[in-house]
């Protein structure tokens, strides 16, 4: 028996039918939660995390003329014994939002020792927090939704440039 050899195919394959786009688009909101925390408080000097994503997202549908199907929250959480005032708000926050109908997804912070000078040239160690995993988490969670057909579009509050670069590429160049 002979084998027909084939030729690559090359190009796009589009199916036959493309389903048209929706009057109304799908929208599901993505919040880096302490990175939206920061920027709020470099911004507007707010001492603690005072938004309400569910409005957020909302407001943004609204003005848009979509529909809100969904709001995903991501946040590094403080140790209870390194920090139980903001472990302790972080956790009421979150049942609270929970309670809400937003999808939550939390990490402990991890703590490193780090050495600072000081204006007077001592060095003196602090501990510097860092949030793991939780731009990945939000990334693949937006990639994954999509690939589900979960949304027609996705709505990313954060000011992470690991997370721009999951913008189209039409939509982050200007046009030629």
């Amino acid at each position: 028996m002979v084998r027909e050899r084939r030729r690559p195919r090359r190009g796009y394959f589009f199916p036959p039918h493309v389903p048209p786009e929706p009057a109304t688009k799908r929208v599901v909101s993505f919040f880096d939660g302490q990175n939206l925390f920061w920027h709020a408080k470099a911004a507007f000097g707010h001492q603690h995390p005072n938004y309400d994503p569910n409005l957020l997202s909302e407001a943004v549908c609204r003005r848009n003329g979509w529909r809100s199907h969904g709001v995903r929250f991501y946040t590094g959480v403080p140790s209870a014994d390194r920090d139980p005032r903001w472990h302790a708000y972080w956790q009421r926050r979150l049942l609270s939002m929970r309670r809400a109908g937003i999808h939550v997804t939390s990490r402990p912070i991890r703590y490193r020792t780090k050495e600072v000078r000081l204006a007077d040239g001592t060095r003196q160690q602090i501990d510097a927090t860092q949030e793991k995993g939780i731009d990945l988490r939000l990334g693949l969670d937006v990639v994954r939704l999509a690939r589900q057909g979960q949304f027609d579009v996705a709505v990313i509050f954060s000011q992470d440039q690991d997370l721009r670069r999951s913008r189209p590429k039409s939509e982050t160049s200007p046009s030629p």
